[in-house]
C-alpha cells in the first residue's frame, strides 16, 4: 500500500479528480493509495501546542525548532535578533534548550521571565543528535532532541552577579597573559643583542633596565617602552586583584573555603562565582570531574585502564587549584595535620607533579563538601 502525506493547504487546492489519485478498489489493482492529511500552521500564526523548543544561537539570525507533547514538529522558524525575545514571549510555557555558548546565559534569563524552563547544554553533547549535515535548522532540531533526553547533563544558568565577577577574572587573566608575553618579548629582543637574561620575570625586569645603556638608541627606546607597558599592566592587575579580594571578603562562602591551605581570595572568588549552588553536583568526585581533575578512563573486558586527567571543564579554575596545590605542598613540611601528611605521602610515592594533581582533586572534593553542607574545615 502506497501512502502519500499531503498538506492541508494542498488538499484545498485540489479541484480535479485527476489531480489526486483515488483509492483503488478493484480486485486487480496492485497499488492501493491512502492519504494522510498533515495540517501545518499558517505563516504568521502562533503555535499554541508547542512544548519543547530548540534554539540555535547566533549573532544575527536564530533558528527555532519546536515539537508538541507527542514529538510532532510544529515549529520551524528563523527569526532575527530583534524579534527573538518578542516571539519567544508569545509562545506557551515550554522547555527551551540552547547550547551553552556566547550570550546563552543572558537569553536564558530573559526567557525565564516569560515562564519558560530554560536548559543549557554543552555543544559537544548536542552533536550526536544531529542527523544530517550541519546547518542552522539541523542544529536547532538536534538541540530540541537533546534537551528532551532524561540522561542529558545541563549547564546551570549564571546570574548577572556571577557573570560580572567572572568578567573581572577574565580581564585580570588577560592582563596577566599580556604581561607575561611582554616580558618574554623583552627577553627575546635582548638576546638578539647578546644580553641573555634568566627566565624569572623579576630578573628580566632588573636586567633589562640595566642593559639599556648597552643598546643602540632606537632599540633602547623600544625596550624602554616595553618596560613602561609592563609597569602599566602591573597596575591594572593589582587593581583587579584588590577588587576580587574585596569580593572574597564580602562573600561568606568564599571566606569559608579560604580556610583550606592553598586556596586564596582569587581562587575562592572564582569558585564562588562559577558555582552558584554546590547541590548541582551529586558528590565531591563529580565536582572534581567537572573541573577535569579525574583520570581519563579507557576500560573494557573487565580491565580498568586509567590515563591522564581529562582536562575537561574550566581551565581557569583547574589552573588555580593546581597552583594552590603547589603552594600547599611547599608548606606541608611545616604542618602536622592529616591533609599535609597525606600530601607528603603521595609525593613520596608518586612524585611531585602527580601529587599536585592529587592534592588539587582532594581540594576540589573538600570545597564541594564545605559549600554543599555549609561545614567548616576540620583537619584535626
Amino acid at each position: 500500500m502506497l501512502c502519500i502525506r499531503v498538506k492541508a493547504s494542498l488538499l484545498e487546492r485540489l479541484t480535479n479528480v485527476r489531480d489526486f489519485p483515488d483509492v483503488a478498489r478493484h480486485w486487480s489493482a496492485k497499488i492501493e493509495v491512502c492519504v494522510h492529511v498533515q495540517s501545518q500552521p499558517r505563516r504568521g500564526s502562533l503555535v499554541s501546542n508547542v512544548t519543547t523548543v530548540g534554539i540555535d544561537l547566533a549573532k544575527n539570525v536564530f533558528s527555532l525548532h519546536g515539537v508538541d507533547a507527542r514529538g510532532v514538529v510544529v515549529l520551524r522558524k528563523t527569526v532575527s535578533r530583534a524579534r527573538l525575545a518578542s516571539f519567544v514571549a508569545q509562545l506557551p510555557a515550554s522547555v527551551i534548550g540552547m547550547e551553552a555558548c556566547s550570550g546563552a546565559h543572558e537569553w536564558a534569563r530573559r526567557f525565564a521571565q516569560h515562564g519558560h524552563t530554560v536548559k543549557l547544554m554543552a555543544p559537544k553533547f548536542v552533536v550526536p543528535y544531529r542527523k544530517s549535515g550541519k546547518n542552522d535548522g539541523n542544529d536547532a532540531a538536534a538541540i530540541c532532541e537533546a534537551v528532551s533526553r532524561p540522561s542529558m547533563r545541563f549547564v546551570p544558568v549564571k546570574s548577572v552577579e556571577q557573570q560580572t565577577m567572572l568578567t573581572l577574572h577574565r580581564v585580570r587573566l588577560g592582563f596577566v597573559e599580556e604581561r607575561t608575553a611582554t616580558i618574554n618579548r623583552i627577553r627575546g629582543l635582548l638576546a638578539e643583542f647578546g644580553v641573555v637574561l634568566p627566565q624569572r620575570a623579576m630578573e628580566v625586569r632588573r636586567g633589562a633596565a640595566a642593559s639599556l645603556e648597552q643598546l643602540p638608541a632606537a632599540a633602547a627606546r623600544a625596550l624602554s617602552d616595553l618596560l613602561a607597558h609592563v609597569r602599566v599592566l602591573d597596575e591594572r592587575v593589582n587593581e583587579y586583584e584588590c577588587e576580587l579580594e574585596q569580593h572574597a571578603r564580602r562573600d561568606e562562602r568564599a571566606q569559608r573555603i579560604q580556610s583550606l591551605s592553598g586556596v586564596g581570595p582569587i581562587s575562592a572568588s572564582a569558585i564562588v562565582a562559577s558555582v552558584a549552588d554546590a547541590h548541582e553536583f551529586k558528590n565531591g568526585r563529580q565536582f572534581a570531574a567537572w573541573l577535569g581533575l579525574t583520570p581519563k578512563q579507557y576500560s573494557t573486558g573487565g580491565k580498568t585502564r586509567l590515563g591522564h586527567i581529562t582536562a575537561h571543564g574550566d581551565p581557569y579554575l583547574r589552573t588555580l587549584l593546581i597552583m594552590g596545590a603547589r603552594s600547599m605542598l611547599q608548606t606541608a613540611l611545616r604542618r602536622t595535620d592529616r591533609l599535609a601528611r597525606w600530601a607528603l605521602g603521595v609525593r613520596a610515592r608518586r612524585g611531585y607533579h602527580r601529587a599536585c594533581i592529587a592534592v588539587a582533586a582532594k581540594h576540589a572534593r573538600i570545597i564541594w563538601a564545605m559549600l554543599a553542607k555549609n561545614e567548616v574545615l576540620q583537619l584535626s
